[in-house]
Formats: C-alpha cells, sequence, structure tokens
C-alpha cells in the first residue's frame, strides 16, 4: 500500500557509484604521478622563493645562467599537468566521500584523520593550482601576497601529502603489484559494462596532461611556440625580450628618457655620477643571458653594457659587497632590490644599456637596467636611477 507521499532522498553510500574505474587500480596510477608533478613544483617553487629573498639563508649559484629558466619553466609545466590528473583522481576517489565511518574507536579515530589529511590536501592541492595559473595570467583578484601565501601553503599541501602517501603506501604497492584490469578489491559481479577501460581511461589521461603541457611550455621553450596556444608570453618585444612591465605602468615615463638622467654609484662617503653618454663611454661587455619570470616565461637576449664590477670599482668598493639597486619607479614592492655580492663580482653581471644591438627601449629599462645571470626577472631591476654597496 502507497501512501502518495514523496520519497525524502537518502544520503548516496560508497556502494551506490559502480564502476570498475574508480578504485585504488586506477587512483595509485594517477595519485603517483600527481605526486612527482607536486614534487617538481614544491621543490622549483621553494629555489624561487629563495631566489627572491633579499639575502638568502642559502647562497645561491650564479651559474649556470639558465638554472632559474629551467626551474620555473619546470615548475610551471608541472603545475599545469597536474591540473587534468588532479580532477580525474579527484573524479576517482569521489565515492569515498560517502563511505560510511567505522565504529569501532581506533578505527574511527584513524578514519578521521585521513580524512581530515585528505582534506587539506585537496584544499592546498586547488589553492596552489587555480592562483598559479592566475599568476602565469597576471590576474591577481586578491589582496593578499601571492609570493608569501604560495610558498605558505605549498609546505602545507607537502605536508598533507606526506601524511597521505604514509597512510596509503599499502594500498599503491598493492595496486602496482598486479596488473592495472586485475581488482584488488572486492567489487558486486553484477557491475554494468563500462564503455571505457581502465587502461584507455589512464591513457587519456595521460594525453590531457601532454597536452596541458605542449599548450603552455611554448613560453620557456621556443620551438615550442607555435603548439603553446596557452603559453602566456610569446617571446614578441623588442630584441626578441617580451615586455612584462611597461614604462607607463611603472610611472617612469618623463623620468627614463630625460635630458639629465644621472646614475649615482655610491660606497659610503664615496659618490660618483654618471650620465648615459658616460656609461656609453665606458668600456662594454655583451653577455647571452636569459630573462626568466615567476609566471613560468623566459627568453635568451644578448646585452650590451658596463659590468656591475667596473661601476663598483670607480668608488673603491671592495670585492665581496652587496648593492643596493635603485629604480626611478616611484613606487612598487620591488623599486629597491638588492644584488647579492657573488652577482655583483660576476663578470657577466651587467648595467645594460643595449639589447640586441639596439639601445634599450624604453619598456625595457632604458637608460639602463640591470641583467644578472641567474636570477628572477622581477630583481632585474629596469630604469635603475641609484648603486649602493652595503
Amino acid at each position: 500500500m502507497t501512501t502518495g507521499l514523496p520519497t525524502r532522498p537518502r544520503i548516496p553510500r560508497e556502494e551506490d557509484f559502480r564502476s570498475r574505474l574508480r578504485g585504488p587500480e586506477v587512483t595509485s596510477r594517477i595519485g603517483v604521478w600527481l605526486g612527482v608533478c607536486f614534487a617538481v613544483a614544491f621543490l622549483t617553487g621553494v629555489y624561487s622563493h629563495l631566489s627572491q629573498q633579499p639575502d638568502p639563508v642559502i647562497p645561491l649559484p650564479t651559474h649556470p645562467v639558465w638554472l632559474y629558466r629551467l626551474t620555473q619553466g619546470l615548475h610551471v609545466t608541472a603545475g599545469t599537468a597536474a591540473v587534468p590528473l588532479l580532477l580525474v583522481k579527484l573524479w576517482s576517489v569521489f565515492p569515498k566521500l560517502f563511505a560510511r565511518p567505522p565504529k569501532e574507536l581506533r578505527e574511527l579515530a584513524l578514519h578521521g584523520a585521513e580524512r581530515v589529511s585528505i582534506g587539506v590536501l585537496m584544499a592546498a592541492a586547488i589553492f596552489q593550482l587555480v592562483t598559479g595559473l592566475m599568476n602565469t595570467a597576471q590576474w591577481y583578484p586578491w589582496t593578499f601576497s601571492f609570493r608569501a601565501t604560495h610558498d605558505a601553503v605549498a609546505w602545507v599541501a607537502i605536508g598533507a601529502l606526506a601524511v597521505h602517501i604514509a597512510v596509503k603506501l599499502p594500498v599503491v604497492r598493492q595496486a602496482f603489484a598486479h596488473d592495472v584490469d586485475d581488482d584488488i578489491v572486492e567489487r558486486p559481479a553484477d557491475l554494468p559494462a563500462s564503455a571505457l577501460g581502465r587502461r584507455s581511461l589512464l591513457r587519456t589521461t595521460w594525453v590531457a596532461a601532454g597536452v596541458a603541457v605542449l599548450a603552455t611550455a611554448g613560453a620557456t621553450v621556443p620551438w615550442l611556440r607555435k603548439v603553446s596556444v596557452l603559453a602566456v608570453r610569446s617571446g614578441d618585444g623588442p630584441g626578441g625580450v617580451p615586455i612584462n612591465k611597461s614604462a607607463a605602468a611603472a610611472r617612469v615615463t618623463g623620468l627614463a628618457d630625460a635630458a639629465d638622467y644621472r646614475l649615482v654609484v655610491a660606497h659610503g662617503d664615496r659618490e660618483t655620477s654618471l650620465s648615459r653618454a658616460d656609461l656609453e663611454a665606458m668600456p662594454q661587455t655583451t653577455a647571452e643571458l636569459p630573462i626568466a619570470c615567476v609566471e613560468g616565461w623566459s627568453a635568451q637576449g644578448s646585452w650590451t653594457g658596463v659590468r656591475i664590477r667596473e661601476l663598483l670599482d670607480l668608488v673603491d668598493a671592495p670585492h665581496g659587497s652587496a648593492v643596493l639597486v635603485t629604480s626611478l619607479q616611484p613606487s612598487g614592492p620591488f623599486r629597491v632590490t638588492r644584488l647579492p655580492a657573488a652577482f655583483a663580482d660576476d663578470a657577466s653581471s651587467l648595467l645594460a644599456l643595449a639589447l640586441a644591438g639596439e639601445p634599450l627601449s624604453l619598456d625595457h629599462g632604458y637608460p639602463a637596467r640591470v641583467i644578472a645571470p641567474n636570477r628572477p626577472g622581477v630583481l632585474q631591476t629596469k630604469w635603475v636611477a641609484r648603486l649602493e654597496v652595503v
């Protein structure tokens, strides 16, 4: 006998999701590669964070000159590849959200700890990937410091990942000890046939990750630019180097091209003032150095100018001295940067006056900019007004 009253929907159970594609056989294999991507992104991100510190705890090398370019390319590539991997992994474990907790106290405690660690890991992973992609597009719809927050959450994510691996390692080992089509957990015998097999799902996931990499890697690898439709920088710009921040955006127009421009080099009570013509009259050095930015893009340039070390010699600055570099910019977080001693003394660190044989464009830092090996682009100060030994 029916009452005619509507049936109240019940909360789904884990067993309601009837698919052979969901389970440790697929999840473990995707999880391993997702873990690799997160580890690469974490290590390269830590290196980038250290590189942007005024006085890094660990002294960073000046060579090879392409090291920062490589690490940031890997950082953004690994993060991009992680997006499809994370989406498929979340889909494969979605039924676990509806698993009923055990009743025995010890098992319940372990179950709760695992749920908390997974929740923290997923929240941190999604935050890192979403804000990281926004950073590559230079879109910041928030008020917090991206660099500091991204670094802090990275440590949270990697810690939660370590806990998750420790908990799931026996399951992962079991999954890899069997063929992907073997069932390592018991499933109902009447599961409906799936049009897509586990191998096909994995292949599709690998292809999606590969396409994501190809669509973005051209920002770092020039010969991929024609297929990297999502790369944030194409390589176009004066001298083949893109413009990240224009003179107008930095509010230096009228200051940088003023006839009375002078570069001040200071050390204690010694100080010298140089015009652009004075700088051009000094011995010129050409260095092949990349510009590499935290957004993942980079470009090689042929820079010509005066060695930083030769400018410091004008005020008798001792070797092993760090230098404060001040821009003509009236404001901004990188208006004043610190050039560590190893970089100031390096023979390829220049106060560049020209790029690709032509005078610097205003947007590239005319009348003079710093270019040093293995440094983040944001610290390659443009529109330099002052070099002060510290």
